[in-house]
Protein backbone atom coordinates (compact mmCIF):
# COMPACT_ATOMS: atom_id res chain seq x y z
CA UNK A 1 0.00 0.00 0.00
CA UNK A 2 1.47 3.33 -1.08
CA UNK A 3 1.22 6.48 0.96
CA UNK A 4 0.12 9.74 -0.63
CA UNK A 5 2.76 12.43 -0.71
CA UNK A 6 2.14 15.86 0.79
CA UNK A 7 1.93 17.33 -2.71
CA UNK A 8 -1.17 15.18 -3.39
CA UNK A 9 -3.15 16.16 -0.32
CA UNK A 10 -6.64 17.56 -1.03
CA UNK A 11 -5.77 20.95 0.47
CA UNK A 12 -2.74 21.41 -1.78
CA UNK A 13 -4.60 20.17 -4.86
CA UNK A 14 -7.49 22.53 -4.12
CA UNK A 15 -5.05 25.42 -3.64
CA UNK A 16 -3.32 24.63 -6.93
CA UNK A 17 -6.64 24.55 -8.73
CA UNK A 18 -8.06 27.71 -7.25
CA UNK A 19 -4.92 29.90 -7.52
CA UNK A 20 -5.09 30.39 -11.31
CA UNK A 21 -8.79 31.09 -11.02
CA UNK A 22 -8.06 33.78 -8.45
CA UNK A 23 -5.50 35.39 -10.73
CA UNK A 24 -7.93 35.29 -13.64
CA UNK A 25 -10.65 36.76 -11.44
CA UNK A 26 -8.51 39.77 -10.49
CA UNK A 27 -6.93 40.28 -13.93
CA UNK A 28 -10.10 39.75 -15.94
CA UNK A 29 -11.99 42.95 -15.03
CA UNK A 30 -8.83 45.07 -15.33
CA UNK A 31 -8.10 43.68 -18.78
CA UNK A 32 -11.72 44.21 -19.84
CA UNK A 33 -11.55 47.80 -18.59
CA UNK A 34 -8.34 48.43 -20.54
CA UNK A 35 -9.98 47.04 -23.67
CA UNK A 36 -12.99 49.27 -23.05
CA UNK A 37 -10.83 52.38 -22.67
CA UNK A 38 -8.68 51.47 -25.66
CA UNK A 39 -11.72 50.93 -27.83
CA UNK A 40 -13.19 54.29 -26.85
CA UNK A 41 -9.88 56.08 -27.51
CA UNK A 42 -9.52 54.39 -30.90
CA UNK A 43 -13.09 55.33 -31.79
CA UNK A 44 -12.41 58.97 -30.86
CA UNK A 45 -9.31 59.08 -33.06
CA UNK A 46 -11.22 57.60 -36.01
CA UNK A 47 -14.04 60.09 -35.45
CA UNK A 48 -11.60 63.02 -35.42
CA UNK A 49 -10.09 61.87 -38.71
CA UNK A 50 -13.58 61.52 -40.19
CA UNK A 51 -14.28 65.10 -39.06
CA UNK A 52 -11.17 66.33 -40.89
CA UNK A 53 -12.23 64.59 -44.09
CA UNK A 54 -15.84 65.74 -43.81
CA UNK A 55 -14.96 69.34 -43.03
CA UNK A 56 -12.76 69.56 -46.12
CA UNK A 57 -15.15 68.12 -48.68
CA UNK A 58 -18.47 69.23 -47.16
CA UNK A 59 -17.93 72.97 -47.51
CA UNK A 60 -16.54 72.69 -51.01
CA UNK A 61 -19.99 71.55 -52.12
CA UNK A 62 -21.38 74.96 -51.14
CA UNK A 63 -22.01 76.98 -54.30
CA UNK A 64 -20.04 80.18 -54.66
CA UNK A 65 -16.57 81.42 -55.46
CA UNK A 66 -14.78 82.85 -52.39
CA UNK A 67 -12.54 85.07 -54.53
CA UNK A 68 -15.42 86.59 -56.50
CA UNK A 69 -17.43 87.10 -53.30
CA UNK A 70 -14.58 88.97 -51.61
CA UNK A 71 -13.98 91.14 -54.69
CA UNK A 72 -17.66 91.81 -55.34
CA UNK A 73 -18.26 95.43 -56.38
CA UNK A 74 -14.61 96.08 -57.17
CA UNK A 75 -12.84 96.47 -60.48
CA UNK A 76 -10.70 93.36 -60.58
CA UNK A 77 -8.96 92.02 -63.66
CA UNK A 78 -8.77 88.38 -64.65
CA UNK A 79 -5.05 88.35 -63.80
CA UNK A 80 -5.79 89.60 -60.29
CA UNK A 81 -8.41 86.90 -59.81
CA UNK A 82 -5.90 84.28 -60.88
CA UNK A 83 -3.32 85.76 -58.49
CA UNK A 84 -5.79 85.67 -55.59
CA UNK A 85 -6.70 82.04 -56.27
CA UNK A 86 -3.01 81.19 -56.35
CA UNK A 87 -2.47 83.08 -53.08
CA UNK A 88 -5.23 81.12 -51.35
CA UNK A 89 -4.16 77.82 -52.90
CA UNK A 90 -7.45 77.39 -54.76
CA UNK A 91 -5.63 76.70 -58.04
CA UNK A 92 -4.07 73.50 -56.68
CA UNK A 93 -5.57 70.06 -57.39
CA UNK A 94 -8.15 68.97 -54.83
CA UNK A 95 -6.04 66.12 -53.50
CA UNK A 96 -3.12 68.48 -52.92
CA UNK A 97 -5.34 70.96 -51.11
CA UNK A 98 -6.57 68.09 -48.93
CA UNK A 99 -3.07 66.90 -48.01
CA UNK A 100 -1.99 70.45 -47.14
CA UNK A 101 -5.11 70.89 -45.04
CA UNK A 102 -4.68 67.62 -43.12
CA UNK A 103 -0.97 68.23 -42.56
CA UNK A 104 -1.63 71.71 -41.19
CA UNK A 105 -4.55 70.57 -39.01
CA UNK A 106 -2.48 67.79 -37.42
CA UNK A 107 0.15 70.36 -36.45
CA UNK A 108 -2.40 72.86 -35.14
CA UNK A 109 -2.33 75.12 -38.21
CA UNK A 110 -5.90 75.63 -39.42
CA UNK A 111 -4.92 78.00 -42.22
CA UNK A 112 -5.46 81.70 -42.87
CA UNK A 113 -8.88 83.32 -43.18
CA UNK A 114 -9.71 84.68 -46.64
CA UNK A 115 -11.72 87.67 -45.45
CA UNK A 116 -9.90 88.57 -42.22
CA UNK A 117 -6.36 87.78 -43.48
CA UNK A 118 -5.48 86.35 -40.07
CA UNK A 119 -4.70 82.85 -38.77
CA UNK A 120 -7.86 80.85 -38.12
CA UNK A 121 -6.55 79.72 -34.75
CA UNK A 122 -6.12 83.28 -33.51
CA UNK A 123 -9.60 84.26 -34.71
CA UNK A 124 -11.13 81.30 -32.85
CA UNK A 125 -9.13 82.09 -29.71
CA UNK A 126 -10.33 85.70 -29.86
CA UNK A 127 -14.02 84.80 -30.08
CA UNK A 128 -13.98 81.73 -27.83
CA UNK A 129 -14.24 83.52 -24.42
CA UNK A 130 -17.51 85.25 -25.38
CA UNK A 131 -19.03 81.92 -26.49
CA UNK A 132 -17.82 80.11 -23.36
CA UNK A 133 -19.32 82.82 -21.17
CA UNK A 134 -22.72 82.77 -22.88
CA UNK A 135 -23.26 79.06 -23.51
CA UNK A 136 -21.38 77.95 -20.39
CA UNK A 137 -23.71 79.99 -18.21
CA UNK A 138 -26.72 78.63 -20.07
CA UNK A 139 -25.53 75.00 -19.79
CA UNK A 140 -25.05 75.25 -16.02
CA UNK A 141 -28.48 76.82 -15.55
CA UNK A 142 -30.55 74.54 -17.79
CA UNK A 143 -28.75 71.37 -16.67
CA UNK A 144 -29.39 72.08 -12.99
CA UNK A 145 -32.96 73.17 -13.67
CA UNK A 146 -33.70 70.18 -15.91
CA UNK A 147 -32.31 67.59 -13.49
CA UNK A 148 -34.13 69.10 -10.53
CA UNK A 149 -37.50 69.43 -12.26
CA UNK A 150 -37.13 66.06 -14.01
CA UNK A 151 -36.48 64.34 -10.69
CA UNK A 152 -39.46 65.96 -9.01
CA UNK A 153 -41.75 65.24 -11.97
CA UNK A 154 -40.83 61.56 -12.08
CA UNK A 155 -41.06 61.08 -8.31
CA UNK A 156 -44.56 62.56 -8.36
CA UNK A 157 -45.56 61.12 -11.69
CA UNK A 158 -49.09 61.87 -12.80
CA UNK A 159 -49.54 64.80 -10.45
CA UNK A 160 -50.45 68.34 -11.40
CA UNK A 161 -46.85 69.52 -11.25
CA UNK A 162 -45.68 66.63 -13.42
CA UNK A 163 -48.30 67.32 -16.08
CA UNK A 164 -47.55 71.04 -16.08
CA UNK A 165 -43.76 70.71 -16.32
CA UNK A 166 -43.92 67.95 -18.92
CA UNK A 167 -46.34 69.89 -21.11
CA UNK A 168 -44.30 73.08 -20.82
CA UNK A 169 -41.08 71.20 -21.60
CA UNK A 170 -42.57 69.56 -24.70
CA UNK A 171 -43.85 72.94 -25.90
CA UNK A 172 -40.54 74.76 -25.40
CA UNK A 173 -38.53 71.89 -26.86
CA UNK A 174 -40.49 72.21 -30.11
CA UNK A 175 -39.90 75.98 -30.38
CA UNK A 176 -37.05 77.08 -32.70
CA UNK A 177 -34.45 78.96 -30.68
CA UNK A 178 -34.08 81.79 -33.18
CA UNK A 179 -37.88 82.34 -33.23
CA UNK A 180 -38.04 82.49 -29.45
CA UNK A 181 -35.06 84.85 -29.46
CA UNK A 182 -36.79 87.19 -31.90
CA UNK A 183 -39.92 87.20 -29.71
CA UNK A 184 -37.85 88.12 -26.67
CA UNK A 185 -36.11 90.90 -28.63
CA UNK A 186 -39.44 92.35 -29.75
CA UNK A 187 -41.01 92.09 -26.30
CA UNK A 188 -38.22 92.97 -23.88
CA UNK A 189 -35.71 94.87 -25.99
CA UNK A 190 -37.71 96.92 -28.47
CA UNK A 191 -40.76 97.01 -26.23
CA UNK A 192 -44.34 96.33 -27.11
CA UNK A 193 -47.53 97.84 -25.70
CA UNK A 194 -47.18 98.55 -21.98
CA UNK A 195 -43.90 96.59 -21.79
CA UNK A 196 -40.93 98.94 -22.24
CA UNK A 197 -37.56 97.91 -23.66
CA UNK A 198 -35.74 96.53 -20.61
CA UNK A 199 -32.71 94.71 -22.02
CA UNK A 200 -30.18 95.66 -24.68
CA UNK A 201 -29.64 93.56 -27.77
CA UNK A 202 -26.63 93.56 -29.99
CA UNK A 203 -23.11 93.03 -28.78
CA UNK A 204 -21.65 91.97 -25.48
CA UNK A 205 -21.32 95.33 -23.74
CA UNK A 206 -22.08 99.00 -24.28
CA UNK A 207 -18.40 99.85 -24.52
CA UNK A 208 -18.35 102.82 -22.13
CA UNK A 209 -17.99 101.00 -18.80
CA UNK A 210 -15.14 99.48 -16.79
CA UNK A 211 -14.59 97.52 -13.60
CA UNK A 212 -17.65 96.21 -11.79
CA UNK A 213 -19.90 98.37 -13.97
CA UNK A 214 -18.57 96.47 -16.99
CA UNK A 215 -19.46 93.15 -15.34
CA UNK A 216 -23.00 94.36 -14.72
CA UNK A 217 -23.23 95.63 -18.28
CA UNK A 218 -22.17 92.26 -19.72
CA UNK A 219 -24.64 90.47 -17.43
CA UNK A 220 -27.37 92.86 -18.63
CA UNK A 221 -26.58 92.00 -22.26
CA UNK A 222 -26.57 88.26 -21.44
CA UNK A 223 -30.08 88.08 -20.00
CA UNK A 224 -32.06 87.59 -23.21
CA UNK A 225 -29.69 85.19 -25.05
CA UNK A 226 -29.19 83.08 -21.91
CA UNK A 227 -32.93 83.01 -21.30
CA UNK A 228 -33.46 81.84 -24.89
CA UNK A 229 -30.96 79.00 -24.55
CA UNK A 230 -32.23 77.92 -21.12
CA UNK A 231 -35.90 77.97 -22.16
CA UNK A 232 -35.28 75.68 -25.14
CA UNK A 233 -32.61 73.36 -23.75
CA UNK A 234 -33.75 72.69 -20.18
CA UNK A 235 -36.72 70.79 -21.59
CA UNK A 236 -34.51 68.07 -23.03
CA UNK A 237 -32.72 67.53 -19.72
CA UNK A 238 -36.02 67.41 -17.85
CA UNK A 239 -37.57 64.84 -20.19
CA UNK A 240 -34.51 62.56 -20.22
CA UNK A 241 -34.10 62.67 -16.45
CA UNK A 242 -37.80 62.05 -15.90
CA UNK A 243 -37.84 59.05 -18.24
CA UNK A 244 -34.70 57.52 -16.70
CA UNK A 245 -35.99 57.90 -13.16
CA UNK A 246 -39.37 56.40 -14.05
CA UNK A 247 -37.56 53.30 -15.36
CA UNK A 248 -35.70 52.96 -12.06
CA UNK A 249 -38.67 53.49 -9.77
CA UNK A 250 -39.97 49.96 -10.24
CA UNK A 251 -36.71 48.38 -9.07
CA UNK A 252 -36.71 45.92 -6.20
CA UNK A 253 -33.73 47.66 -4.59
CA UNK A 254 -35.91 50.72 -3.90
CA UNK A 255 -38.47 48.53 -2.15
CA UNK A 256 -35.67 47.00 -0.09
CA UNK A 257 -34.34 50.44 0.81
CA UNK A 258 -37.77 51.53 1.99
CA UNK A 259 -38.16 48.30 3.98
CA UNK A 260 -34.94 49.13 5.81
CA UNK A 261 -36.62 52.27 7.09
CA UNK A 262 -35.05 54.89 4.81
CA UNK A 263 -37.07 58.01 4.23
CA UNK A 264 -38.52 58.67 0.82
CA UNK A 265 -36.16 61.59 0.18
CA UNK A 266 -33.15 59.45 1.11
CA UNK A 267 -34.29 56.62 -1.18
CA UNK A 268 -34.58 59.06 -4.05
CA UNK A 269 -31.29 60.83 -3.37
CA UNK A 270 -29.06 57.86 -2.49
CA UNK A 271 -30.45 55.08 -4.69
CA UNK A 272 -32.84 56.10 -7.45
CA UNK A 273 -31.23 59.28 -8.79
CA UNK A 274 -27.62 57.94 -9.05
CA UNK A 275 -28.82 54.92 -11.04
CA UNK A 276 -30.90 57.13 -13.33
CA UNK A 277 -28.05 59.50 -14.13
CA UNK A 278 -26.30 57.52 -16.90
CA UNK A 279 -28.42 58.80 -19.82
CA UNK A 280 -28.45 62.27 -18.28
CA UNK A 281 -24.65 62.25 -17.91
CA UNK A 282 -24.32 61.50 -21.62
CA UNK A 283 -26.55 64.43 -22.45
CA UNK A 284 -24.73 66.72 -20.02
CA UNK A 285 -21.39 65.99 -21.66
CA UNK A 286 -22.93 66.57 -25.08
CA UNK A 287 -24.17 69.90 -23.78
CA UNK A 288 -20.65 70.69 -22.57
CA UNK A 289 -19.49 70.01 -26.11
CA UNK A 290 -22.00 72.59 -27.26
CA UNK A 291 -20.28 75.13 -25.01
CA UNK A 292 -17.42 75.39 -27.50
CA UNK A 293 -19.77 75.37 -30.47
CA UNK A 294 -22.07 77.95 -28.97
CA UNK A 295 -25.42 78.52 -30.62
CA UNK A 296 -25.06 79.91 -34.11
CA UNK A 297 -28.66 81.06 -34.45
CA UNK A 298 -28.94 82.61 -31.00
CA UNK A 299 -25.60 84.41 -31.30
CA UNK A 300 -26.65 85.70 -34.71
CA UNK A 301 -30.03 86.95 -33.48
CA UNK A 302 -28.47 88.81 -30.55
CA UNK A 303 -25.29 89.85 -32.44
CA UNK A 304 -23.21 88.14 -29.76
CA UNK A 305 -19.48 88.34 -30.67
CA UNK A 306 -18.77 84.63 -30.32
CA UNK A 307 -17.93 81.63 -32.47
CA UNK A 308 -21.51 81.24 -33.67
CA UNK A 309 -21.55 84.69 -35.23
CA UNK A 310 -18.07 84.10 -36.65
CA UNK A 311 -19.25 80.86 -38.27
CA UNK A 312 -22.19 82.68 -39.84
CA UNK A 313 -19.87 85.33 -41.28
CA UNK A 314 -17.48 82.70 -42.63
CA UNK A 315 -20.29 80.68 -44.19
CA UNK A 316 -21.64 83.67 -46.11
CA UNK A 317 -18.42 84.07 -48.19
CA UNK A 318 -17.62 81.05 -47.96
CA UNK A 319 -14.35 81.52 -46.08
CA UNK A 320 -13.20 77.91 -46.43
CA UNK A 321 -10.29 77.85 -43.95
CA UNK A 322 -12.34 79.60 -41.26
CA UNK A 323 -15.43 77.43 -41.84
CA UNK A 324 -13.34 74.27 -41.79
CA UNK A 325 -11.46 75.32 -38.65
CA UNK A 326 -14.66 76.15 -36.79
CA UNK A 327 -16.27 72.88 -37.89
CA UNK A 328 -13.27 70.93 -36.58
CA UNK A 329 -13.41 72.78 -33.25
CA UNK A 330 -17.16 72.25 -32.90
CA UNK A 331 -17.09 68.56 -33.81
CA UNK A 332 -13.85 67.93 -31.89
CA UNK A 333 -15.39 69.34 -28.72
CA UNK A 334 -18.34 66.99 -29.09
CA UNK A 335 -16.09 63.97 -29.65
CA UNK A 336 -13.91 64.78 -26.64
CA UNK A 337 -16.91 65.26 -24.38
CA UNK A 338 -18.49 62.00 -25.54
CA UNK A 339 -15.19 60.27 -24.83
CA UNK A 340 -15.08 61.72 -21.31
CA UNK A 341 -18.65 60.56 -20.72
CA UNK A 342 -17.75 57.03 -21.85
CA UNK A 343 -14.71 56.99 -19.54
CA UNK A 344 -16.87 58.22 -16.65
CA UNK A 345 -19.48 55.47 -17.05
CA UNK A 346 -17.50 52.75 -15.20
CA UNK A 347 -17.24 55.05 -12.18
CA UNK A 348 -21.01 55.48 -12.07
CA UNK A 349 -21.87 51.89 -12.94
CA UNK A 350 -19.15 49.21 -12.40
CA UNK A 351 -20.95 46.88 -14.82
CA UNK A 352 -19.95 49.11 -17.73
CA UNK A 353 -16.71 48.08 -19.43
CA UNK A 354 -16.56 44.58 -17.92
Amino acid sequence: MTTASSADTPAVVAEARTEPRGRRFTAGPALAHLRYVGGKLAGAVVSLFAVLVTSFFLFRIIPGDPVRTMTHGRQVSAEQLVALRSQFGLDLPLWQQFTHYCGGALTGDLGTSYQFHAPVGSLIAEKLPATLLLTGTAVVLYSALGIWLGTRSAWRSGGLGDRFHTGLALTLWSVPSFWLGLLLVITFSVGTGPVPGLFPTGGMASGDTSGFAYVLDVAHHMVLPVLTLVAVQYAQTLLVMRSSLLDEMGGDYLTTARAKGLRDAAVRRRHAVPNALLPTVTMLFINLGHVAAGSILVETVFSWPGLGGLFYQALSVPDLPLVQGLFVVFAGAMIVMNLLADLLYPLLDPRVGR
